[in-house]
């Protein structure tokens, strides 16, 4: 009965890591990167590049380069395994940790630098002359829109998992009361 057991896990173990793989990719995220991800997430035991290698037929240094990148966003961290010289590596389990950390890695990455060269765009456009006053709002509206972004992401960082988690849950409800607090104001 445990072989039957160990050949459903090594499947469905196999789908989530092609799953992630393709997931990773649509997201911008190299696809060994992803899969060298979703094994780790799943693995019980730290694992070494070689046995990542192994199992995923991925080139070594493919898996040392998606290894570093995966360290650089937080998502595993490297963890020692006495008597083995080697580096072993976990991931992170938690996936509202998971996913504080993809999106701060997002916003430094992608919302950060957007900022800062819209506002930038704003300031130029401010004091250029002949700037038609329909552009200048359409890059304030950006930049509103993105310190926006920026604030309620701070905010939410200071939101306990458990309340973020109930939060998402009642998305029905907020959006009724959305909904009915823009019908009395007229809107």
């Amino acid at each position: 009965m445990t072989e039957i057991n160990d050949i459903s896990e090594s499947r469905v173990r196999e789908q989530f890591v092609l799953y992630w793989g393709n997931m990773g990719s649509q997201w911008g995220v190299n696809r060994s990167v992803a899969q060298i991800h979703a094994l780790l997430f799943l693995s019980l035991q730290p694992m070494n590049a070689e046995q990542i290698s192994e199992q995923l037929g991925i080139a070594r240094s493919n898996v040392s380069n998606s290894l570093k990148e995966l360290v650089s966003w937080k998502l595993i961290q490297r963890v020692p395994v006495a008597g083995d010289r080697r580096e072993h590596f976990a991931a992170e389990t938690d996936v509202w940790e998971i996913a504080m950390r993809i999106a701060q890695g997002r916003k430094e990455r992608e919302i950060d630098p957007a900022r800062i060269a819209i506002a930038d765009c704003v300031a130029q456009a401010e004091v250029e002359e002949g700037i038609n006053p329909v552009v200048l709002e359409r890059l304030r509206a950006m930049q509103e829109f993105l310190e926006t972004t920026d604030k309620w992401y701070s905010q939410m960082l200071g939101v306990p998992k458990k309340q973020l988690n109930m939060l998402m849950k009642m998305g029905d409800k907020v959006f009724s009361v959305l909904r009915l607090t823009n019908r009395k104001s007229g809107e």
